[in-house]
């Protein structure tokens, strides 16, 4: 790999080569604890026709959200194609919200492109898919982004058609700022923990009955399935966002939770596990969750984002499964005169549009420039 780009990328950080950890033959990765957050950087500079910032999802980072896969990934799959693979793993300040990630990325963006002299293009899965568009809306010279690519994120909620959800991501907000006032820093998903007692215990008995008559507990591996496959119906502030769920799949119960039978279709189990093992603590910032609210509800009191400034190309690809279909959002940034490709994948879940064995069929040539 060029090690030249990743020293001047480095410099322009603040860092020196101590700072830097090669993790592969093109892949190296670069701490930057002032900022609190780390910068992988994949591909052959020197073959390279532009970057693709990377940007993973809430309580994801690079190495998880983008370099998993049951075969090639998709940090892989932009490689391949000649880019230069240039992934931010947020901060884990835990009062860190939208605004602060930006901040972060506006450093690492004006250094690669100070270190490669390439066009680039900011590519975000749910919460990263956010900043990308947030980014791109206070970029708007010369400089910015030539294209935002979207993986499956809920922009603002039509308040015309979508009064109710408008609402319900409104009271989030209110629900997470309290949470906020009341010193809690950090919201857990549960389902690092969940994938944990999968593994080493998958027969054994979880406190969460199973929405049968007989009210028997779910097994661990079969909780863990149902989280993936029917995420909404659990428990969790937020889970009502998404349609179904994580991950398409089947769930049928049995006489008993061990006859319960389940089955993922696009992304195997092991993929998961090997994704959320890749986690640190797996845990998501609340000032983060208030800032997302705050654009599903249009809270521009809390969180704004002018949708008619991007001026960069956008490919807007949400899941039926997962965050399903609105387009509101692409709706408002093709009325700012931005060329916008919105479309929604069916029988795909939240997390497939990443971990997908067919994604790369389905989903990632669509990201790729037209010739």
């Amino acid at each position: 790999m060029g090690t030249d780009v990743v020293r001047e990328l480095g410099a322009a950080l603040g860092r020196g080569e101590e700072a830097v950890t090669r993790l592969g033959a093109d892949h190296h990765q670069l701490a930057v604890p002032d900022g609190g957050f780390t910068v992988d950087i994949l591909g052959d500079p020197g073959t390279a026709h532009r970057v693709v910032h990377l940007l993973p999802g809430g309580g994801l980072n690079v190495a998880a959200d983008f370099c998993t896969a049951q075969g090639r990934s998709l940090a892989r799959f932009l490689t391949d194609r000649g880019y230069l693979a240039v992934g931010t793993t947020p901060s884990d300040r835990a009062d860190q919200g939208l605004d602060g990630r930006r901040a972060d990325l506006d450093r690492v963006v004006s250094a690669a492109t100070a270190a490669t002299a390439l066009p680039y293009d900011l590519l975000g899965h749910s919460a990263g898919a956010a900043l990308a568009l947030a980014t791109a809306a206070a970029r708007t010279s010369a400089e910015g982004p030539h294209r935002v690519l979207v993986l499956d994120t809920t922009g603002p909620y039509d308040p015309s058609t979508d009064p109710e959800l408008a609402a319900r991501a409104s009271a989030l907000t209110d629900h997470f700022a309290q949470q906020l006032a009341a010193g809690v820093r950090t919201v857990d998903p549960g389902l690092k923990a969940l994938v944990a007692r999968a593994a080493t215990d998958p027969t054994g008995p979880t406190a969460l009955p199973r929405p049968t008559a007989d009210a028997a507990p779910f097994t661990n591996l079969g909780l863990l399935h149902y989280a993936l496959i029917h995420t909404r119906d659990l428990p969790g502030p937020a889970n009502w966002i998404y349609h179904r769920g994580h991950s398409d799949g089947t769930y049928a119960f049995g006489p008993t939770p061990a006859e319960d039978r389940f089955t993922l279709t696009h992304a195997p189990l092991p993929v998961w596990q090997e994704a959320i093992g890749r986690l640190g603590g797996g845990l998501q910032s609340t000032a983060l969750l208030r800032d997302l609210a705050a654009i599903w509800a249009g809270r521009t009191d809390v969180l704004r984002i002018d949708w008619a400034a991007i001026r960069a190309d956008v490919v807007w690809v949400n899941t039926e499964l997962g965050r399903g279909d609105h387009d509101f959002g692409p709706r408002l940034i093709r009325e700012g005169g931005a060329a916008v490709d919105y479309r929604v994948v069916p029988g795909y879940g939240h997390g497939d549009i990443v971990w997908s064995a067919t994604a790369e069929r389905d989903v990632w040539r669509s990201l790729l420039p037209r010739p």
